[in-house]
């Protein structure tokens, strides 16, 4: 299993119901993306103010790297992702990705 997690910070602009229509387009990609196993998102709800900012985040879990790699290089995860680049402060530098093996 691999988990991408993925952690942003929005603009503060966003609003909640476009969040929401993002998360919705990550999960739609379970449709598209066989071996897409789960997704998962929401705010940080930690208590420990370690957050450097990314204040939501999202979490796909994937059998393996092989699907992961596919599901990078896919064009409805490539719109997606641009939807999120231009949503989070700073583009790029608004998003962290992190991937473990478990």
């Amino acid at each position: 299993m691999i988990r991408h997690c993925v952690f942003l910070r929005f603009k503060a602009a966003m609003q909640d119901a476009e969040k929401q229509s993002i998360y919705e387009a990550i999960v739609a990609l379970k449709e598209v993306v066989p071996g897409m196993v789960d997704v998962t998102f929401g705010p940080n709800v930690s208590p420990e103010g370690l957050n450097g900012g990314y204040l939501d985040g999202f979490i796909v879990t994937f059998e393996d790297a092989v699907v992961r790699d596919y599901y990078l290089k896919h064009p409805d995860h490539l719109a997606v992702g641009e939807r999120i680049i231009k949503a989070t402060d700073g583009g790029l530098s608004g998003i962290l990705v992190f991937d473990m093996e478990g």
